[in-house]
């Protein structure tokens, strides 16, 4: 696969591997969008997440999670 920061892939994101191992994708703009462990999963996982964002997916899930622990634990 070619990690060259320079090169889009599918004209969309770019994958750059990082001092400490993992691969990051980051979009035209420079958002940064996935960090995975590997150069493949890198690109498998934003190619679904932009595919997901693109067709509001995560708005259409109705289904929402609080991080917040309410009472005694």
């Amino acid at each position: 696969m070619n990690t060259d920061e320079t090169a889009l892939i599918d004209g969309c994101f770019r994958v750059m591997e990082q001092k400490w191992g993992t691969w990051v994708s980051e979009s035209k703009d420079g958002e940064k969008l996935i960090t995975s462990a590997t150069c493949a999963l890198c690109v498998d996982a934003t190619r679904w997440y932009l595919k997901a964002r693109q067709e509001n997916a995560f708005t259409k899930c109705g289904t929402t999670y609080d991080g917040t622990a309410n009472g005694k634990l």
